[in-house]
């Protein structure tokens, strides 16, 4: 099979792209895989590493203020297709698969309209820009959230697969990943926080009070933190004024590199609601407080947020909430000495979890790339 992939800009279409092509590798090891991107984008440092190659279309969103970018976007709108045009005409795919970002428009609108077979998937609880201006020219909708549909009137099929994920998340029970981590058995509480591989500041301030406040003082509790990439030093250098470097119960790391373990160990996660992060927490059926960024496109984690928060199946805290520590430590206290509202959560968030999201989102490719 001929598979051509495109979504960019952040790992949050990049990311299930990857994973939809690890799920067609697995499957058919012998398929020809190859993405379309944005020179800018995060795909130029993740498409190459994961080996595949890795095609270019220039295309970018309209400002919704008045700015001459618009200009130059409209251009773009009218010339992508063609470049997409091109690309599919030299790497001749069975089908096209987008999972959002600006240049899965270009490419899959060239693609239907070559008669190429066409799919979308959408991680987000609502359809992104490009996926709404898809919806009528793709063969299939690929959803994450079933709720995802409500809110999408399209003549494609649309089908809930759940997100297609890399890892061993929902592989560990809870006293098999602690005994692998090594932690203690008189440890009654274990959190897990993190903002993203490059961080966030006020979600890091918030959780430094918390470990000062309340971690810091409770032999029972561990508490593991990533800081992101970006404010890694800043988040060292508070650490160590509060002497929290000292504390044998709180790990702090630039990166997680064992997620899957640490989450089937927690007790509690504090993370943001991008959609993958938020399967990773499903299919780890964890009690989770969650923190909205506020600086995405449409808002996009606080209704992924929503959605969860509405369901009972997790605690959502905006970041204008947070109040420094105190309101995030208020809600981490309180669940950690309530484990009968902690099991509720675990039951409502498994209720987002797909465990068969790699065979679901296989046989949907399979039945398109036969219209071939």
């Amino acid at each position: 099979m001929r598979v051509l992939m495109t979504g960019g800009g952040t790992g949050g279409h990049v990311n299930p792209a990857l994973a939809i092509a690890e799920i067609i590798k697995r499957n058919q090891p012998d398929s020809e895989i190859a993405f379309i991107g944005t020179e800018r984008g995060i795909e130029n440092r993740l498409v190459p590493r994961a080996g595949y190659k890795l095609y270019y279309v220039n295309i970018q969103g309209i400002r919704r203020s008045l700015s001459p970018s618009n200009i130059k976007t409209a251009y773009l709108v009218l010339t992508a297709p063609k470049k997409a045009k091109r690309i599919i005409e030299e790497f001749r795919p069975d089908i096209v698969i987008g999972t959002g970002g600006y240049v899965c428009w270009p490419a899959l609108k060239a693609a239907a309209q070559m008669g190429i077979p066409t799919a979308v998937h959408e991680s987000n609880a609502i359809a992104g820009v490009a996926v709404k201006q898809l919806k009528d020219k793709v063969d299939v909708i690929m959803t994450n959230f079933a709720s995802t549909a409500e809110g999408l009137d399209a003549k494609a099929k649309v089908v809930r697969v759940g997100n297609p994920m890399n890892g061993d998340f929902g592989q560990y029970v809870r006293a098999e990943a602690r005994e692998r981590l090594g932690i203690p058995e008189h440890i009654k509480t274990v959190i897990v926080s993190f903002g993203g591989s490059l961080g966030a500041q006020k979600l890091n301030e918030a959780v430094l009070e918390l470990m000062k406040n309340f971690c810091a003082e409770r032999e029972d509790v561990m508490h593991f933190h990533a800081s992101g990439r970006n404010d890694s030093e800043n988040v060292k250098r508070r650490a160590a004024e509060y002497g929290l470097d000292k504390k044998e119960n709180i790990k702090i790391s630039e990166y997680i590199y064992n997620m899957p373990e640490l989450m089937a160990a927690a007790d509690i996660i504090i993370c943001r609601a991008g959609a993958m992060t938020l399967s990773e927490v499903a299919m780890s059926r964890r009690a989770a407080i969650i923190i909205p960024s506020p600086n995405v496109t449409d808002n996009h984690q606080y209704k992924n947020a929503k959605v969860l928060s509405d369901a009972g199946a997790a605690v959502l805290l905006q970041e204008s909430e947070l109040d420094g520590g105190r309101v995030l430590t208020e809600r981490v206290s309180a669940l950690s000495e309530d484990s009968a509202a902690r099991e509720k959560m675990s039951r409502a968030i498994a209720d987002f979890a797909e465990p068969d999201a790699g065979r679901l989102i296989y046989r949907e490719i399979c039945e398109l790339a036969k219209k071939r």
